[in-house]
């Protein structure tokens, strides 16, 4: 880990200068490269999925999961992540003292990012792209059950690296995926200039707790939809049901429904026959009292308005109007995404106005908090927190600033 470090740090210079072109040229080739080696990316996975088999759920396995499809998105992604603008180098802000001093804002690189993730293959790839393109070294710290996928995209990527000239080193894998590495990435000082974890609460509380490098808070994700009583039950139907099931195990998937009283009676059965009835995937309710004298499911326990669940479970409540909703969401939301169904104006500017979170939508899926879907190019994480970076984090929340003050002679 120290050499990897020590490397990754020696890195930072020779990333930091690289030009526009040479970044994309860079990104270009492993996207290449990712193509080129997918025999050994696919092989590699297939020995992932056959270890995680019985250990973790099958929507987990879903995460895990990589085909020719995939790893072309992946590509694909990087591809778009080149033809973004270069954060690097833009003047952010400039003025002109009284004393005749020039100041200008400008963003810089961050340096060395260190990323520990857990099961999604696809973060390798992706958190590497933004890395480069931002002007940063990336280390990636991922878990045991993508082990073998990640140790195989990091080879081709460092293969595309290589071929364009460019040090290896600017995309690092961590070999051991104990948790003395994760503990060492969190404490090393001097090294790491930003470290983001990406994963469950486990993961997000260590870091935020442990860390004494500069860290963000990403991911967990119990996000709510609210269809208020002047809501188009279809429209809300549909937004509930691709929310909660499109990809349950993904942290902008919903996990709580609230649903006013005055329309419960008409949307709840219909809610019941679209996502339990008809599914393919049934989908299990968890219902307060309210709801549960209205459809038949399992009584809400004291812990489902405050679970994560990634998983075909939802947590049903009945509230009475707008105001209710929102400090139903203010006690148990952990500030990702939430969103209204309504046809009411004013109910979505209290809603809007009223929740604290970093994406609030108005009649739209919460599916939709995403780097790609936000025209952002892949992302390196969703930020719950609001120093620095909040949402999908993309380039620009990738690079910090200096200032660079030009002078003719001035001393104060």
């Amino acid at each position: 880990m120290k050499t990897m470090l020590e490397n990754a740090k020696a890195a930072k210079a020779q990333v930091a200068k690289l030009t526009t072109q040479e970044k994309n040229q860079a990104l270009l080739a492993m996207a290449d490269a990712l193509l080129s080696h997918q025999e050994d990316i696919l092989t590699a996975n297939a020995a992932d999925l056959e270890a995680a088999k019985g250990t973790v759920a099958q929507v987990m396995l879903d995460r895990l999961l990589l085909n020719e499809q995939r790893i072309a998105a992946m590509a694909q992604g990087i591809r778009e992540v080149a033809a973004l603008p270069d954060p690097v180098g833009r003047t952010l802000a400039e003025h002109t003292r009284p004393d005749g001093l020039k100041i200008q804002k400008v963003s810089v690189p961050m340096g060395v990012i260190a990323i520990i993730y857990e099961s999604r293959p696809n973060v390798t790839s992706d958190a590497a792209a933004l890395a480069l393109k931002s002007g940063s070294v990336c280390v990636l710290r991922g878990g045991k059950e993508a082990f073998r996928s990640a140790n195989a995209i990091v080879d081709a990527l460092r293969a595309g690296l290589k071929a364009q000239g460019i040090t290896e080193n600017a995309v690092n894998l961590v070999q051991d995926t104990s948790r003395s590495s994760a503990a060492a990435l969190m404490t090393a000082n001097g090294y790491v200039d930003l470290l983001i974890p990406r994963g469950g609460a486990g993961l997000i509380n260590a870091c935020v707790r442990s860390a004494t490098v500069p860290c963000i808070a990403t991911g967990t994700g119990i996000c709510h939809v609210y269809v208020e009583k002047t809501a188009d039950l279809d429209m809300a139907l549909n937004i509930v049901e691709n929310a909660k099931t499109s990809r349950p195990s993904v942290c902008n998937a919903e996990e709580v429904l609230l649903v006013d009283k005055e329309i419960a009676p008409v949307f709840l059965p219909r809610l019941r026959q679209r996502l339990v009835d008809q599914a393919r995937h049934p989908v299990e309710l968890r219902l307060d009292e309210t709801a549960a004298s209205l459809i038949p499911g399992t009584p809400a326990g004291p812990q489902d308005f405050d679970t994560e669940f990634l998983d075909y479970i939802l947590a049903v409540k009945c509230v009475d109007g707008v105001e209710e909703a929102v400090a139903h969401i203010a006690a148990h939301s952990t500030g990702h995404s939430e969103a209204i169904v309504t046809t009411d104006q004013a109910a979505a500017d209290a809603f809007t106005s009223g929740v604290d979170s970093a994406a609030v939508y108005v009649n739209a899926s919460t599916r939709f908090t995403d780097g790609g879907e936000f025209g952002l190019g892949c992302e390196m994480g969703i930020s719950t927190q609001k120093l620095h970076a909040r949402g999908p984090m993309g380039l620009e929340e990738l690079t910090t600033y200096k200032y660079i003050i030009r002078g003719s002679g001035q001393i104060r």
